[in-house]
């Protein structure tokens, strides 16, 4: 199977604590995994996910602080309607 140019590895190597390959060579086991190498890439994944979902959050904090009264207001009132425009649950 051939690599995309983007799927390329990059040969790295790292010093890490007794206790962090530990720790490593373990979470590889129990995920069936075959080398650290893909559970620490799984791990950046997940940090870069967490970060990006914090910026998002971040993104609408700044947008519903940055509301007027008015602004609020309105929202509410559109919110309010679309409710109504729903059938009843039964």
């Amino acid at each position: 199977m051939a690599r995309t140019p983007s799927a390329r590895k990059a040969r790295k190597t790292f010093s890490l604590s007794r206790d962090a390959v530990s720790y490593l060579e373990a979470v590889r086991k129990q995920t069936h995994r075959e080398s650290i190498s893909s559970v620490l890439e799984d791990i950046i994944r997940q940090q870069r996910q967490a970060k990006e979902l914090e910026r998002i959050g971040a993104s609408f904090t700044d947008y519903y602080d940055s509301l007027t009264d008015e602004e609020v207001a309105e929202d509410r009132a559109w919110g309010e309607f679309a409710l109504t425009q729903f059938p009843p649950e039964d």
